[in-house]
């Protein structure tokens, strides 16, 4: 049991003018009479709890006095500073302007009490670092409009713009879900315009205005089975199966990848590795099989060999 939590229970449990034995304390809380001595006299000493030993009664009592004495809202161990300071820089650093404002408050007070146990909040950004490659920048307050309504259930609407049609369409949504894919969000919804779960990009998302209609509620089930069946972001209702060879020198990276939740992987006797998984949609997944180059062939099905055979030699007319 942390400190933190031990400190709030001998408060509960000393409440209401109670008064609790020793022995019963230290029970109840689970520690040694050491640490129970420690534990008081810091409840005294740095909290200002009023806790005295009753001799009559023979028990610990909290003496009120007009003003009641609360412990503080958040207390942490030096672990658990670090831990949250990594979280926090983590954010920071993924989208510096998606939760500025509402964490800059927090960043002072966790500063000030780091600083206190000898940690130095610059060190965090030295120390810690997170890449993308092809991250997309998105619109603060089109983020906090869309997270909120998807939090307290109400729909949206929206412009938004298809980069493959090139095309503009306003929508009205019920929002499902948030996901951060390979660095950018997405929002997972139902589509009231095609009635119908499809997935937007966020920073594709223009002019959005929160509806008071409720947002519809869809299972998680049926989310999975409609944009969560096939490898990467796109979805289809057609799933095959792409059998993909792999090199045995790009074996030793792959065969610790995970591609799909359902994947089927296997280390063959000369060191080839041979990975199965499901795909609706092969856009994505032909853009990644072409950063392997040789070191990978499709074995199958016949049309996805097709496919990248084809962006292949496509490639290759550029240089010809």
């Amino acid at each position: 049991m942390s400190e933190t939590v031990r400190l709030y229970k001998y408060r509960t449990l000393l409440s209401g003018n109670r008064c609790v034995t020793k022995e019963r304390l230290i029970s109840e809380v689970e520690v040694s009479e050491a640490t129970f001595k420690r534990d008081i006299a810091k409840l005294r000493d740095q909290f200002g709890v009023p806790i005295v030993f009753d001799r009559d009664r023979k028990g610990y009592v909290i003496v009120e006095s007009g003003e009641v004495r609360e412990l503080p809202g958040v207390w942490f161990s030096q672990q658990e500073l670090l831990a949250l300071a990594t979280i926090q820089e983590m954010i920071e650093q993924l989208e510096p302007t998606m939760l500025g404002p509402q964490l800059e408050p927090l960043g002072v007070k966790l500063n000030q009490v780091m600083k206190k146990q000898g940690i130095e909040a610059a060190e965090m950004s030295r120390r810690i670092k997170l890449l993308y490659v092809g991250k997309r920048p998105i619109d603060t307050k089109i983020f906090e409009v869309v997270s909120r309504a998807t939090f307290e259930r109400c729909q949206i609407e929206f412009d938004h713009f298809n980069r493959n049609t090139s095309d503009t369409i306003r929508r009205a949504v019920s929002p499902i879900e948030i996901v951060l894919y390979r660095g950018n969000w997405y929002l997972n919804a139902w589509c009231h315009l095609r009635n119908g779960l499809r997935r937007f990009s966020i920073d594709a998302i223009e002019d959005v205005t929160r509806l008071t209609a409720p947002a519809m509620d869809v299972s998680e089930e049926e989310v999975a089975a409609v944009l969560g069946l096939g490898y990467g972001i796109f979805s289809g209702n057609t799933v095959k199966t792409a059998v993909l060879q792999f090199s045995r020198d790009r074996a030793r990276w792959v065969q610790n990848e995970v591609w799909h939740p359902d994947q089927v992987g296997t280390l063959k006797r000369d060191g080839s590795y041979r990975l199965e998984l499901p795909y609706s949609d092969e856009r994505e997944l032909l853009a990644d099989l072409m950063k392997y180059g040789h070191t990978v062939e499709v074995i199958g099905p016949a049309s996805l060999r097709a496919s990248i055979k084809r962006a292949f030699q496509g490639a290759l007319g550029l240089y010809s």
